[in-house]
């Protein structure tokens, strides 16, 4: 029989949720702690930590950052494995980790599409969907830079005391450390890519 030249002796699981589960099993392993333990520490139940164990559901930030207490590690230590098992992170349409951040009661939807651990750099790159209108809209101040780039639908947006009308094909790249965020959602339902690069904690002096 011959074989095909270019298949692998076993596909390498590349899925984000499973590397995270596979890197808080281990730790929980080394901790030598059960399933049970492990959920009670995290606030969780033993159902849900299963299901993040063996990569069948994608935890929120909250969820991962309660599951590092409990274990005593870093967050990004959960993503290492995911990180360091190839040089490109490729994230199916639909999945990544869903994010809660100060925008999401605004009608906000973040989706983390990958993430850098090490380093003197971090970036976090967001697919950001917009889908209720609200007469209240966050404003964000953090280190770094940020570029968006606009997908679907049309809004204005503000950077310190400058107000930009961006639509389908339009980019802004700016200091993140001045105030901005949404001003006005012009035309709904809006997309864009919002992609954040700041110096990793441990590298500033």
């Amino acid at each position: 029989m011959q074989q095909d030249p270019h298949a692998t002796k076993k596909e390498r699981d590349t899925s984000l949720e499973t590397a995270i589960g596979r890197e808080v099993k281990s730790f929980r392993n080394r901790l030598k702690m059960t399933v049970v333990e492990l959920a009670k520490l995290a606030k969780l139940s033993p159902g849900m930590l299963s299901k993040i164990e063996n990569g069948q559901t994608s935890a929120s930030l909250g969820t991962l950052k309660n599951l590092a207490g409990a274990l005593n590690v870093p967050v990004t230590s959960l993503f290492r494995q995911f990180e360091e098992q190839r040089d490109v992170s490729f994230v199916p349409a639909g999945h990544g980790i869903e994010i809660e951040r100060l925008g999401t009661r605004a009608g906000h939807h973040y989706r983390l599409l990958g993430h850098t651990v090490g380093g003197i750099v971090t970036v976090e790159p967001y697919l950001i969907t917009l889908t209720e209108d609200s007469d209240v809209f966050p404003t964000f101040q953090h280190d770094g830079v940020e570029f968006l780039h606009i997908l679907e639908g049309e809004l204005q947006y503000r950077h310190g005391n400058k107000l930009y009308d961006l639509k389908p094909g339009d980019s802004l790249y700016f200091d993140a450390d001045a105030p901005h965020g949404p001003e006005k959602l012009t035309k709904l339902p809006i997309r864009f890519l919002s992609v954040i690069s700041y110096p990793t904690t441990n590298s500033k002096k």
